[in-house]
């Protein structure tokens, strides 16, 4: 009986259909230990993405990626790089979709020097306070200090735990980390590109 080849393999084959476009997006990276590094993205497509990454993945490793403007994906390295590595990504049809959407705006973005790109990194919102809700039903009021398509950063006295899901004024969210004086989360869903500013109020 002919050996079956790892999946890794398969995927690799399996995504290369799909076009990769340069993209420069920054997010952290968990390997299998647990271990968290930085990143940046080189390339990118619905189906697969090379990291610039201080320490690399093993081939076939599982890694869970974070970017700070689209959020997380999980995926499977399929190679490595003289300064990072390349893993696939076995995507629901809906979040593929969606990514490809995302994908594109990100590379006319970067082609047409749009001046408004920068903005949508991080953004400072023009009404910071808001309200948290707790699955228990306990509320808490909290500053937000920054958000982006995918999630946001909030000073709270809140400490709900990694993977709980929360209420941030009427947009639901899983808390996804801590730092000191509050919590990042990562909205269910995402804001489309060019669909939030200052003024959004979550």
């Amino acid at each position: 009986m002919a050996a079956t080849e790892p999946d890794y393999l398969h995927d690799a084959r399996e995504f290369r259909r799909f076009q990769r476009v340069p993209v420069k997006l920054f997010g952290r990276y968990m390997l299998e230990s647990r271990r968290e590094f930085p990143c940046q993205t080189v390339e990118m497509s619905p189906g697969d993405m090379m990291l610039f990454a201080p320490v690399k993945a093993q081939i076939g490793e599982k890694v869970v990626v974070y970017l700070d403007q689209i959020g997380r994906f999980a995926g499977v390295t399929m190679r490595q790089s003289e300064s990072g590595f390349a893993l696939t990504m076995n995507l629901p049809p809906a979040k593929r979709d969606r990514l490809a959407d995302q994908l594109t705006w990100f590379a006319n973005r970067e082609s047409c020097s749009l001046p408004d790109g920068r903005r949508h990194e991080r953004i400072v919102p023009l009404m910071p306070r808001t309200l948290i809700r707790l699955p228990n039903g306990q509320e808490f009021l909290a500053k937000i200090r920054d958000v982006s398509l995918s999630g946001v950063g909030i000073e709270t006295a809140a400490r709900p735990t990694t993977g709980e899901q929360i209420m941030i004024g009427s947009t639901a969210a899983v808390v996804v980390r801590h730092f000191e004086g509050g919590i990042g989360a990562e909205f269910e869903r995402p804001f489309t590109p060019g669909g939030l500013d200052e003024s959004t109020r979550l």
